[in-house]
């Protein structure tokens, strides 16, 4: 008997949806960064074991939107309500419990549901139980699971409290995919997230990156790419003192690239301004939102 079925997590903008996606697949699919709302657009990981295939989807947190990004951020959440076999909640444990209840019933699901606590390394023994007693009153998650992604405590057995739960199918995907984002895409996301790590305030939110060359040489891959910003100012900031702080993203950037292409990678960025592309659909569609 063969299961397969997609599943979904959702949670708060830095519960900590992407380091579980990242410690069940074993790869670096999703950026991370401690700035919130670093995830813009689902994600897939699929996961295939004997007798299994799941299709993960790692969705932007769940916030109120400011902006025209935000939206298209939220009907990716809401899309994803739609087309889940199983909804995982993630929380993490050291946030009010109450609120994260509250949103999670807001959310309506159909589907059923597993409650995750995520960041138990923070708590001891009896506070996790006790967490947990709670949950279960709550009633509406078919198992509550505490976690820590981060060290990747208890991920197996959350894996096999969603196999129980996935319907009989036969997979979806050949075994050896492992997403359905093209390299570009996370070559993209890779040069996005090393802004998040080393600029400060607003500019990261700012801020989108779009390969523009992707060719794959003898012995390297060229990879140009444009850092898009909405003000000379942030456009400034990135350069940095005589290109310094673009040389620097450059670099970390392109580690983590030749790491995860295993290739010799050539990286050109370039920064240009577009004002106020967040608000913009033309725009937003030529950057893949």
């Amino acid at each position: 008997m063969h299961k397969a079925g997609f599943v979904n997590i959702f949670g708060k903008p830095n519960a900590g949806k992407s380091t579980l996606l990242n410690a069940i697949m074993g790869e670096k699919l999703a950026i991370i960064s401690p700035k919130v709302q670093t995830t813009r657009h689902r994600i897939t990981g699929v996961l295939t074991e004997p007798g299994y295939q799941i299709v993960f989807s790692d969705t932007p947190g769940i916030i109120d939107p400011k902006y025209k990004l935000h939206e298209k951020m939220m009907s990716a959440v809401k899309s994803a309500l739609e087309d889940a076999d199983v909804a995982l909640l993630i929380m993490d444990a050291k946030d009010n419990l109450e609120e994260n209840l509250e949103l999670f019933s807001s959310l309506k699901l159909k589907v059923p549901s597993i409650l995750i606590l995520n960041k138990m390394d923070n708590l001891s023994k009896e506070e996790i139980d006790a967490l947990v007693a709670k949950c279960q009153e709550w009633g509406k998650a078919k198992a509550v699971v505490p976690i820590s992604a981060r060290q990747q405590k208890n991920v197996k057995v959350l894996l096999e409290e969603i196999v129980k739960l996935l319907p009989e199918a036969n997979a979806f995907y050949p075994d050896d995919t492992l997403t359905d984002k093209s390299t570009r895409f996370f070559v993209a996301e890779m040069i996005r997230e090393k802004i998040f790590q080393l600029f400060e305030e607003e500019i990261p939110y700012h801020t989108t990156v779009i390969v523009t060359q992707f060719q794959e040489k003898e012995t390297l891959t060229k990879i140009t790419a444009e850092i898009i910003v909405t003000r000379e100012s942030q456009k400034a900031i990135i350069l940095g003192e005589k290109g310094k702080s673009i040389r620097e993203v450059g670099t970390r950037a392109r580690q983590d690239i030749e790491a995860f292409i295993e290739r010799k990678v050539f990286l050109e960025l370039f920064v240009k301004v577009r004002g106020k592309w967040r608000d913009n659909d033309t725009f937003l569609k030529e950057y893949g939102y």
